[in-house]
């Protein structure tokens, strides 16, 4: 029997210092995006503590020589005044938020069930039809749907016609629905389904097959598979769908101001939009409000995080 030589002594050859050296270049180039990223956050962040004159007309980054750092637009923008309205427009975007992000992933989790382990002829074909309206902008749907909510005129809701008589079948009554928080949430639910299917269908679609064979064989039904094993094991995707959902809606502006308009009842993002005032004369307190408005967003993430990338990653990886 030969003896096992062992290896040369010494450090590591070019070859190794050059690979390793390589394999950390992903790591660095993630730390130059989170810096690109962070830039325009930090300058939010610094000119919300920057009278108006410093705003216009210095950089951000003179702050540390200037030393002109204030708290008076925290302070304006949470005065007693300010405070109570925009509390109730904290309240008005919670009820915009929470029904759009709640519905959405009821609804979508036993479609998308229902696509990944129900046999029904046609499903790959409607799957296909229900990921594809990911590719019809919400922009172009609002003025349709402000006419279907009832734009306060006495045509709201869908209607049809009957032919040949004069008479009108009323389909949805949905007659003074706009200017509601209602209409808000609907559009983002109805807008929003598609995406959860997605996610929440390449999610499922991992799930082992074995477990619902047994359950099957224990006699479970459909609805007791999905309640039972479905949901409990699909809590990362559900989480990570409730993130984007829920951060979506609460920064929406364009749907709350067409649907809502700015009336006492708009939520965070409209109101923090009319702090600039007439003219534009008090716009450096946007700065401080866009921080207010982002608490609750941010207390959402950091609760939900350790689901996000499990969620986020779903169905990327065949097993």
């Amino acid at each position: 029997m030969s003896a096992v030589t062992a290896p040369p002594s010494g450090g590591p050859g070019l070859g190794d210092r050059i690979y390793k050296r390589l394999t950390n270049v992903p790591t660095w180039a993630m730390w130059f995006l989170v810096a690109i990223w962070t830039i325009p956050n930090l300058s939010l962040l610094v000119n919300s503590v920057r009278g108006r004159d410093a705003q216009r007309n210095d950089a951000f980054w003179n702050i540390l020589a200037e030393r002109d750092a204030t708290l008076e637009n925290y302070a304006e923008v949470l005065s007693a005044e300010a405070t109570s309205s925009l509390t109730a427009s904290l309240v008005t975007s919670l009820a915009i938020a929470l029904p759009a992000t709640i519905i959405p992933i009821a609804f979508a989790a036993f479609a998308a069930y229902g696509f990944a382990w129900i046999d029904f002829r046609g499903r790959k074909w409607l799957f296909i039809v229900t990921v594809s309206l990911l590719a019809l902008p919400l922009q172009v749907a609002l003025i349709p749907l402000l006419q279907l909510f009832g734009d306060g005129t006495p045509f709201g809701g869908a209607h049809l016609t009957i032919p040949f008589t004069d008479k009108t079948l009323t389909l949805l009554p949905l007659n003074n629905l706009a200017g509601t928080t209602a209409s808000v949430w609907l559009t983002h639910t109805g807008f929003a389904m598609p995406f959860a299917i997605f996610l929440l269908h390449n999610y499922i679609t991992q799930l082992p097959k074995d477990i619902f064979e047994s359950a099957k064989i224990d006699g479970a039904n459909h609805f007791g598979i999905f309640w039972r094993l479905v949901l409990p094991l699909s809590v990362p995707a559900l989480a990570a769908f409730g993130i984007f959902q829920f951060l979506w809606t609460w920064n929406d502006f364009l749907v709350a101001n067409t649907m809502l308009g700015i009336g006492s009842d708009a939520p965070t993002t409209v109101r923090i939009a009319n702090l600039a005032g007439d003219f534009d004369n008090t716009d450096h307190l946007l700065t401080a409000g866009a921080f207010v408005q982002a608490f609750v967003p941010l207390v959402v993430f950091f609760s939900l995080q350790r689901f996000f990338v499990r969620g986020l990653l779903a169905g990327s990886v065949k097993g």
